[in-house]
């Protein structure tokens, strides 16, 4: 539903909360302790930056967090998780087709006006059914990273479906030419390969060199900036700058930060003095990064908060899967779960993944979906 309408979203995970809540069918999340410290020094940070009517579309949106709460209450079995994951994917090959035909498009336009196609698709590239390629990239990856999970450790249901709805959100997220989910889901990759069989791991890198040798739709091109950026259009030093303005918040405020949202408004404050002008293109709102950003924004303890979040559920989770007889279900979602986390952990290094509303919802329903799974493993 947060393809559609992130109000509409909201809107129905409050009721799904309260028809719970009146049928006596809550149950306590085992990451409620660091959710907890995580709004807790939230409102700490808010209050003390003195900016609190700034800060409070943030507040607003510690409201998903009852995602946890409602998937992990609503779901009881393996066959339920099962049919939620299939909707993921259904709902992300969908997306992933309509950012495929949006990219046709863009670079149809691009042969037709013989223009710079990546100087013109950098600054615009495809959503699918989202409003930014972030979001976008940001539910491909988490779907690839299920997908890869059920294909691989799954022993029930049909999966042949399942390939070519891989390849579809494999390639829309490859066409997004966001290069931090290239990063994510190639780290959540090589777990899952690692996993399944060690050898397979092997066959990424000829992936990735297959890819830049055929170099379709100038896929080259991108995959160089990662090491040979074009200094005025991607984004390498964009983000190094950001990070040395987040440290030097950090260093000032390491207990509160600037204040929810006062990164933006402040960043001039906090520039190196041996920045050159002018700055390099790019955002300067966020920092690009949720461990700079958070303990830039918010302080270190909450910096420290969601480390502990993303900690307990690896944690969690790998105790589950060890010591689990190989014909278990409850394999594939822990495996596929474990991926996620650290998909995102990774691409959240350059970039604040876990910002975007609908980003956020799926990642925590993911770590919901996998507590079912150790709960019935």
């Amino acid at each position: 539903m947060s393809v559609v309408s992130i109000a509409a979203f909201e809107i129905l995970l409050g009721a799904a909360f309260l028809a719970l809540l009146m049928m006596g069918r809550l149950r306590r999340p085992p990451l409620l302790w660091p959710v907890l410290c995580w709004i807790a020094w939230t409102i700490v940070s808010l209050a003390a930056s003195g900016h609190v009517r700034g800060g409070l579309p943030q507040i607003k949106k510690l409201y998903l967090f009852l995602m946890l709460l409602v998937v992990y209450s609503a779901i009881r079995s393996l066959r339920e998780v099962r049919f939620v994951v299939l909707g993921w994917t259904a709902a992300a090959t969908l997306s992933g087709l309509r950012g495929l035909e949006q990219f046709a498009r863009k670079y149809r336009f691009s042969q037709l006006n013989h223009s710079d196609f990546y100087r013109d698709y950098v600054a615009s590239r495809i959503t699918g059914f989202m409003d930014h390629w972030m979001t976008f990239s940001g539910h491909m990856m988490m779907a690839l990273m299920l997908i890869g999970a059920m294909l691989l450790f799954s022993r029930t249901g049909p999966k042949k479906w399942l390939l070519p709805a891989g390849a579809i959100v494999g390639a829309a997220l490859l066409a997004a030419d966001t290069r931090s989910m290239w990063g994510g889901a190639a780290a959540g990759a090589v777990y899952l390969l690692w996993c399944r069989k060690r050898w397979l791991v092997a066959t990424l890198p000829v992936f990735v060199a297959i890819l830049y040798a055929a170099n379709p739709v100038d896929l080259r091109e991108r995959m160089n900036s990662i090491i040979h950026p074009r200094a005025d259009l991607d984004s390498n030093q964009h983000r190094a700058l950001l990070r040395r303005v987040g440290w030097e918040m950090i260093k000032a405020h390491p207990l509160v930060g600037v204040g929810v949202e006062r990164v933006g408004p402040e960043f001039e404050q906090y520039l190196p003095a041996d920045t050159p002008r002018p700055l390099p293109n790019g955002y300067y709102g966020h920092l690009h990064n949720i461990y700079f950003h958070y303990a830039a924004e918010r302080g270190l303890p909450a910096l420290a908060a969601i480390l502990w979040l993303f900690g307990q559920a690896l944690w969690d989770f790998s105790r589950g899967l060890r010591g689990l007889p190989k014909e278990s279900e409850a394999r594939w979602m822990l495996h596929g779960a474990v991926a996620v986390i650290i998909a995102v952990m990774l691409g959240g290094y350059f970039e604040v993944n876990l910002g975007d509303s609908e980003v956020q919802a799926m990642f925590l329903a993911v770590l919901a979906c996998g507590y079912v799974a150790t709960d019935k493993a």
